[in-house]
Parts: structure tokens; C-alpha cells; sequence
């Protein structure tokens, strides 16, 4: 039997996720999670075989808790699940050490199989995200750029910008303008907006 935890935030996927893969005679849910915290508990008690995320959770999302699982719980391999299918997620779940990425709305017979794939050491990314993947291309923005732009799209002015970040204003400037020019953007929230459509934040 292939042991499986499942992380998402949203209960009623949770469970539908859970029955669906239940069904399957050699997949068995062993333990679920409401968030990434809770999925890292799970899986050092649990042991399981592979790990379903989704990306957006709160507090720890599913990228990060996919870096500390590899860390924490190597013999376990992840596959993202999730509603946001991003070129730029798939390249930062991959980065830190996704076995696999699909979205939601897969099959049932399609995401069963994707479990059994990464089981066997197999990667599987959804077609249509590979393409996308690759006409994407590499995030552009530097970590201290992606930073300042989290903020941006929270609303946060240069002042508060600075202060969260430690840097001087003059230097949170620097940034955002770098970011605008790097997404094409013309405004700071629009730059914000375009880094997160690409999943580069």
C-alpha cells in the first residue's frame, strides 16, 4: 500500500481528496492536514510514502513545507496539489524539492496515477504547466526585490516598507523600481500583481 498524507486548508477538499484516493486498492490515507505546520507533525508520526500539498495554507504554505519535509522526512516524496497552477510555482516547488506538480482539477483516475508515478520515482508535472514552465522562464527578481514586492502587494507605503524590511528607504526605492523594470510593469502594485500571477512570490 502506498501511505499518504494530505495537506490543504480547505477541509471539504481535504475530505473529497481523501475519499477519492481511498478508493484506490493500493492507495491509503494515513493522516490529513490543515496546514503546513500540521502536515510536518503529521508526516514525522506518520511516515508516509507521499505527500500531497497545496501551496496556499496559512502559516507555513506548501513550497516551504515542502523544503523542510525533503529535510526532515527525505524517504517521503511530495507532489503539489493545488488550484493555483503557476509556471513560477512549479519552478519554486521543484526548487525545493517537489517530486511532482498537478492541479484540482486532474481526474481522479489521473491523480491516483500521479501518486503511484511519484511512488516509483517518477516526476510528473502537468502538461499543460511544463509549457508554461518554459514560456515563463526564470524568476528575474532577486530575493531582497521579491521581498519588497510582498509588501507592495499588501498595500504597504515605502516608509512602512523599510521598516519591515530593515533597509533604508532610498534602498526599498531601489528595489521596487529594479522589480518594475524587471516585470514591465509601470506602477510598484502592478509589478506586485504581475510577480504573483507568474508565481514568482
Amino acid at each position: 500500500m502506498i501511505r499518504v498524507l494530505l495537506a490543504d486548508d480547505q477541509a471539504l477538499v481535504r475530505g473529497a481528496l481523501a475519499a477519492l484516493l481511498d478508493l484506490e486498492p493500493d492507495i491509503t490515507v494515513i493522516a490529513e492536514a490543515g496546514n503546513g505546520e500540521e502536515a510536518l507533525a503529521a508526516a514525522r508520526e506518520h511516515q508516509p510514502d507521499v505527500c500531497l500539498l497545496d501551496i496556499e495554507m496559512p502559516g507555513l504554505d506548501g513550497i516551504a513545507a515542502t523544503q523542510r519535509l525533503r529535510a526532515e522526512c527525505p524517504a517521503a516524496r511530495v507532489l503539489i496539489v493545488t488550484t493555483f497552477g503557476r509556471g513560477g510555482y512549479v519552478r519554486r516547488a521543484l526548487e525545493a524539492g517537489a517530486h511532482g506538480f498537478v492541479v484540482k482539477d486532474t481526474p481522479a483516475r489521473e491523480l491516483a496515477e500521479a501518486v503511484r508515478r511519484i511512488h516509483a520515482g517518477v516526476r510528473v508535472i502537468d502538461p499543460a504547466l511544463a509549457a508554461e514552465l518554459l514560456a515563463t522562464g526564470n524568476n528575474p527578481l532577486s530575493p531582497r526585490e521579491q521581498e519588497v514586492l510582498r509588501h507592495a502587494l499588501g498595500g504597504d507605503v515605502v516608509s512602512a516598507i523599510a521598516r519591515r524590511v530593515h533597509l533604508t528607504e532610498g534602498t526599498v526605492r531601489n528595489h521596487l523600481s529594479a522589480a518594475i523594470g524587471k516585470t514591465g510593469a509601470a506602477t510598484r502594485a502592478e509589478a506586485a500583481r504581475i510577480a504573483q500571477h507568474n508565481g514568482w512570490l
